[in-house]
């Protein structure tokens, strides 16, 4: 039975570049992992093992580290940015650049004046960005993930379903923790448009989430994520799209009544797993998600 080529593409994955900004004394740190994928007019090397068209993934490696030095590193997004536009505009036979990148953040160590080159690795997140580009739009997709928050009041679970299996209580005071992965899309698609100013919009989504996380008074983990989401867009006017995913870290009160002693909400197991798994996406009215439903591969 014959076969035909469905979508494919190729490049270099996880790239590590380190880039350090040298300002007299005092340095600046940028740590990302960039992947690049690149796909166009590659059913030869396919079919017959030509690689007329092919771009050594090699060379795209280079190419990151080479433009980590021509251009520097502003911001993941527009170092996405610049990687994509290259891509695909200076080869022929390459349509579409697909550019992912992981941020690994920094903070110094010691006081202004002193230790400006000393920094210890942020332990809170990993920023994420990914920058697709097909010759005429962009399509700019940000976001985070392993962000592990917590509110040890002002949460609540009742009023649901039981059937034969619940053994679940309901709460009427409990631990609200979870994992934050999320993702945002901006609404910056052509080189006509004023380009976000990225490193605020990151700052400030951020902001937002937590602040919404921290002021919700939650009924619901599903509750509280739409809140996340909404406030994300009622502040930051670039973003039309914001996808969660949240595992539901429980937290059980430990029963102290075989110590004689009673737990007033304030011993807890937590417990790594199982968990649940909440998911939703929160759109700009009249908006289309595009963020795919499953975040693992984004």
């Amino acid at each position: 039975m014959p076969t035909i080529l469905g979508q494919n593409q190729y490049g270099k994955a996880e790239n590590r570049v380190v880039r350090i900004t040298r300002d007299g004394t005092t340095h600046h740190i940028k740590d990302l992992n960039v992947s690049v994928a690149l796909s166009g007019d590659m059913d030869e090397v396919h079919y017959s093992g030509s690689n007329a068209n092919v771009l050594p993934t090699d060379t795209t490696k280079n190419t990151v580290y080479a433009f980590a030095k021509e251009h520097g590193i502003e911001s993941a997004e527009q170092f996405g940015i610049h990687l994509a536009r290259h891509f695909v505009t200076s080869q022929e036979p390459i349509h579409r650049a697909r550019i992912r990148v992981e941020e690994y953040a920094w903070e110094r160590i010691g006081a202004a004046g002193e230790g400006e080159h000393s920094f210890v690795r942020k332990g809170q997140e990993t920023r994420l960005a990914q920058i697709t580009f097909d010759g005429e739009k962009w399509e700019v997709v940000s976001g985070l993930k392993d962000l592990t928050v917590l509110n040890s009041t002002d949460s609540e679970f009742w009023g649901y379903v039981k059937d034969g299996y619940t053994t679940l209580k309901e709460a009427y005071d409990r631990v609200l923790a979870t994992s934050v992965s999320g993702r945002w899309r901006f609404n910056w698609t052509d080189d006509e448009q004023e380009m976000p100013d990225w490193e605020t919009s990151y700052e400030e989504t951020r902001k937002h989430m937590l602040q919404a996380f921290a002021e919700t008074y939650s009924l619901s983990l599903q509750q509280t994520m739409y809140q996340m989401g909404t406030r994300i867009i009622d502040h930051r006017g670039e973003i039309d799209e914001v996808r969660f995913s949240l595992p539901n870290s429980h937290h059980f009160l430990v029963d102290m009544e075989p110590f004689g002693l009673e737990n007033d909400n304030e011993v807890y197991f937590a417990a790594d797993r199982p968990y649940g798994l909440i998911e939703a996406t929160v759109l700009r009215e009249g908006c289309e998600a595009r963020i795919p439903v499953d975040l693992t591969n984004l």
